[in-house]
């Protein structure tokens, strides 16, 4: 028995068995390779927002100066014509009241040219907007003293933020060592302090980066969003409609579907050619302004709500029309009481991810001149204005470091409002999608 065990024949695999082992390993192979794109993806994007958030924190703090200014009248209104003349206030040297304020409250001399100098850069220049606004909204408090709340220069707020590195020899920094000193000093007794950054949304352009915010660039978008969804809409979904319910399926309707379908990839700039040469050459409308932007937002976006419309129009089953139908109903009826309902879901999702595609777009804009600095917020889609894309390029090509956390902030402030437009339309999908 033992003998015939030993002396038994092994069996050979067959060419079968080879084959299964080798199709298994190419499957476990693929299977590894897909979860390395994957995670080789996840890692892409980890990296990037890291780099993004990291960088861009920082702006949403701005490093202010609390100081007791004395609205001195001999600075203000040394020949005392506000009473007559209200404009004779507007001119004073505001920037020396917040001076005097920080050497009081430093304790030093301002006899020194080079002192007073450096005091000065201490302070934003911003301060004489802040403190004239003061005044104007408010005459009685010139002679008075009151706290206020200035913004540190923007040299300042990196070193407070420990965005420059101080161990270099002065010479190679923007702050001094008796600035530096100072900022010790003010942070000692609580005089400087890190607020939350209001003025990051609501500042328009500025050359002085404690002063620039988005302000004007997210009205901007909102104007150039808001002629978007007005205008694409409407235009595509009726296109949408004729085309898959109503169209004769001939060689003209073929082209103009395969027209739609390559408009869908043409390159963002050519829409923006587009727009230069019509609505600015020909139309003669003003450059720089939401409305030029909407309307080439608008043409780059039909396409995208002309295909999503279809194939949600194309997902409702044909049931539901030979139903509508064989009760009486017109077509048109059937279109708009039965199938359009349906379809809605489908025709939201597609009308948001269509916006959130048209917010972060550049090219287009760059070319009808939305890249003009503009500080006073616009009041009508006609007044110059910009976006928050192209805010974002104009303050990557600044070369202060504290553009830098701008630039990131912005980027990030734009990352929250495409999540929120992408979640909208992930909602609205989950909430009225019928599945068949």
């Amino acid at each position: 028995m033992t003998d015939a065990t030993i002396g038994s024949p092994v069996a050979r695999p067959t060419r079968r068995d080879i084959g299964l082992k080798r199709r298994y390993a190419a499957e476990r192979r693929f299977r590894l390779y897909g979860v390395g794109a994957i995670a080789i993806g996840i890692l892409f994007l980890f990296a990037l927002l890291f780099s993004v958030v990291s960088n861009g924190y920082s702006a949403f703090w701005q490093t202010s100066i609390r100081l007791a200014i004395n609205f001195d009248p001999a600075i203000i209104d040394p020949q005392n014509k506000r009473e007559t003349d209200p404009n004779a206030i507007v001119a004073a040297n505001y920037p020396q009241l917040a001076r005097d304020a920080l050497a009081k409250k430093l304790g030093v001399d301002t006899s020194d040219r080079q002192v007073s100098r450096q005091l000065g850069k201490m302070i934003s220049d911003g301060v004489r907007t802040q403190l004239r606004d003061m005044v104007l909204a408010d005459p009685s408090i010139i002679g008075t003293t009151r706290d206020v709340w200035v913004l540190a220069s923007g040299d300042v707020d990196s070193a407070n933020k420990g965005q420059i590195d101080l161990s270099v020899d002065q010479a190679r920094r923007k702050v001094s060592d008796q600035q530096v000193k100072w900022i010790g000093q003010l942070n000692a007794d609580g005089t400087m302090a890190k607020r939350f950054n209001f003025g990051l949304f609501s500042f328009g352009a500025s050359s002085r980066p404690e002063t620039a915010g988005v302000g004007v660039a997210i009205l901007g978008s909102f104007y150039m969003m808001a002629i978007v969804l007005v205008l694409s809409l409407p235009i595509g979904v009726a296109a949408s409609i004729y085309l898959e319910e109503f169209a004769p399926r001939n060689r003209l309707t073929d082209i103009i579907e395969v027209n739609i379908n390559n408009l869908a990839a043409v390159p963002s700039i050519v829409y923006g050619l587009l727009g230069l040469a019509v609505f600015i050459g020909f139309m003669g409308l003003p450059r720089s302004a939401a409305l030029v932007g909407g309307l080439v937002l608008t043409l780059m976006t039909l396409p995208t709500i002309i295909i999503a419309t279809r194939a949600a129009l194309r997902a409702v089953p044909p049931s539901i029309r030979s139903a509508a139908l064989g009760l009486g109903a017109s077509k048109m009826q059937m279109v708009f009481h039965h199938v359009l309902p349906l379809a809605a879901p489908g025709i939201l999702t597609g009308t948001i991810i269509g916006l959130a595609h048209a917010l972060g777009e550049t090219a287009p804009l760059l070319l009808i001149g939305m890249v003009a600095f503009v500080v006073d917020h616009p009041t009508t889609p006609l007044d110059p204005s910009t976006a928050l894309p192209v805010q974002i390029y104009m303050w990557a090509n600044e070369a202060e470091r504290a553009f830098v956390e701008r630039t990131s902030g912005a980027i990030i402030i734009l990352l929250v409002f495409l999540a929120v437009m992408n979640l909208a339309a992930i909602i609205l999908r989950n909430r009225f999608e019928r599945r068949w």
